[in-house]
């Protein structure tokens, strides 16, 4: 039987998965590290003005951004034994839907202008159009190659489109030094990572032409995009009642904590969704080795991400003002309220990997209508006792709806409830001991901030481990995250010494 083009090389899924983990994480923190550098330099070319300007079209393309995709990707990432004309529909309707978006954008550009009273938004709006254009055209050339596992390649792509981007706002701030200057960089960033996923596919559309079938993979992408929509909701209407009922202060301090927390966590599961949703998808037809797959890979998140996340809950008053400085102290509660919702969220976030490589995007729909209406319920109980009030309501949901999360997955597919359960409770387990522990012990540590933070920080990790050991799953996932430690060079004989 002829090998499907647009599957990776028969046998190569676990070399694949395990040096697609690692060239994601160095992509993603050299990304992270361009950031870091375009905050700094840009801040001092361009004016607060400039990137008020910017930061006000934000919310519009973020919302237009929900569709441009329209979950197709995702489909041909999943689907099985996919067609080339199936993936040449796909792209003709990305093309499409992207053009009817950037055409919303220009529409609405006068009227976002006026909103704010700000006739530059307008150019601005209208112009970013282009962007949304460019990730149509590059969109399933993207999928194919992630569906390939082409992931170094694709950690190439992303870092350049990063470094790319901000080469040319900073160029541009010589020629024009404007919020035009970030514009031409997000541009940048958009445009060279489609070129190159073009070149590096071998992959060419021809005339689109309907194909039997096809109404499947776009309920799927309905069903994604049905997700993201949900889940816009209830990422973003915490800020909007804040700052409506308690003022920008009020949000200000509970947006940092937000941030603060959330960041550093959606860079671990972000990235390694893009390697583990093609690797789940190649293995759905095998229930075992999916399951194993995902056991293997679910208890190394929470061993690396739970213990930072209670040391960094129970040292809030000690770590918001260290880094944010002292002007920020009245955050420290609030992170504190969040921290508990952080030590859940690495467990859950995942649990989207698993709903999309099973086709399950319906389901993921519905899950994320129901986080999104309690979500927003959280928010409601909380909101008459400000930012810090909504903080604890919202922890308080993400307790409540975890079990109903893993029994909602479980209900179909290879993986159920109870291997969750059995594998995450030493790490999770842990990590609310390892808060306990390092509140209790906080009197005691060092006063000087650096060294109290470093206390604080081993503590958490020695607890989550050494409650883990005491668990057999827990034992297994500290002996594969040892194996994964580079391996120490042999001594060298007298002989290779000379």
């Amino acid at each position: 039987m002829e090998a499907n083009p647009f599957d990776p090389p028969e046998g190569s899924l676990r070399k694949s998965v395990g040096r697609g983990a690692v060239v994601t994480a160095m992509a993603q923190s050299v990304r992270v590290a361009t950031q870091i550098i375009s905050v700094i330099v840009l801040s001092r070319l361009l004016s607060p003005q400039d990137f008020g300007v910017v930061a006000m079209c934000a919310p519009v393309l973020a919302f237009i951004a929900l569709f441009q995709d329209f979950g197709l990707t995702q489909a041909t990432i999943q689907k099985s034994g996919i067609q080339h004309e199936e993936v040449n529909y796909l792209f003709w309707i990305n093309v499409a839907v992207s053009a009817v978006l950037a055409c919303v954008l220009a529409g609405a550009a006068p009227l976002v202008a006026a909103f704010y009273g700000e006739p530059r938004v307008a150019g601005l709006v209208a112009a970013l159009g282009l962007q949304i254009l460019a990730y149509g055209l590059g969109a399933q050339h993207l999928a194919l190659l992630t569906r390939r596992m082409q992931f170094g390649r694709l950690a190439i792509i992303d870092v350049a489109g990063a470094v790319a981007g901000l080469a040319v706002s900073i160029a541009w701030t010589f020629i024009d030094r404007s919020y035009w200057a970030l514009f031409a960089g997000t541009l940048t960033g958009a445009v060279l990572p489609t070129l190159c996923y073009w070149a590096s596919s071998r992959w060419r559309p021809g005339m689109p032409r309907k194909v039997a079938g096809i109404s499947e993979l776009i309920n799927f992408g309905a069903g994604i995009t049905g997700f993201n929509f949900a889940n816009f909701f209830a990422r973003n209407l915490d800020n909007v009642l804040i700052g409506k009922y308690w003022g920008e202060a009020q949000l200000g301090l509970y947006d940092r904590a937000y941030k603060l927390l959330l960041f550093p966590l959606s860079q671990i599961t972000n990235p390694l969704s893009k390697v583990m949703v093609p690797a789940l998808s190649r293995l759905k037809d095998e229930p075992d080795r999916y399951r194993s797959a995902y056991l293997r890979v679910m208890p190394l998140i929470l061993l690396v991400a739970l213990p930072g996340v209670a040391f960094a809950t129970a040292m809030s008053d000690v770590l918001i003002p260290f880094v944010l400085g002292e002007q920020w102290r009245a955050s420290a509660s609030i992170f504190l309220a969040l921290g508990f919702a952080g030590l859940l969220q690495p467990l859950n976030n995942p649990a989207g990997w698993l709903f999309v490589s099973q086709g399950r995007s319906g389901d993921f729909m519905r899950w994320g209508i129901i986080t999104a209406v309690t979500s927003v319920l959280a928010f409601a109980l909380g909101l008459p006792y400000g930012a810090l009030g909504v903080a604890v309501a919202y922890a308080v949901s993400e307790y409540l709806r975890t079990p109903f999360l893993w029994l909602y997955v479980g209900k179909s597919g290879p993986l159920q409830a109870s291997h969750v359960l059995r594998t995450a409770t030493p790490f999770v387990l842990g990590a609310h001991l390892a808060l306990g522990a390092v509140w209790l012990a906080k009197p005691m540590l060092p006063q000087q901030h650096v060294v109290a933070l470093a206390s604080g920080a081993i503590l958490a990790y020695t607890i989550t481990i050494v409650v883990a050991l005491t668990f057999a799953a827990g034992r297994a996932a500290v002996r594969a995250a040892l194996k994964m430690l580079p391996a120490r060079a042999p001594a060298a004989t007298p002989r290779e010494a000379q």
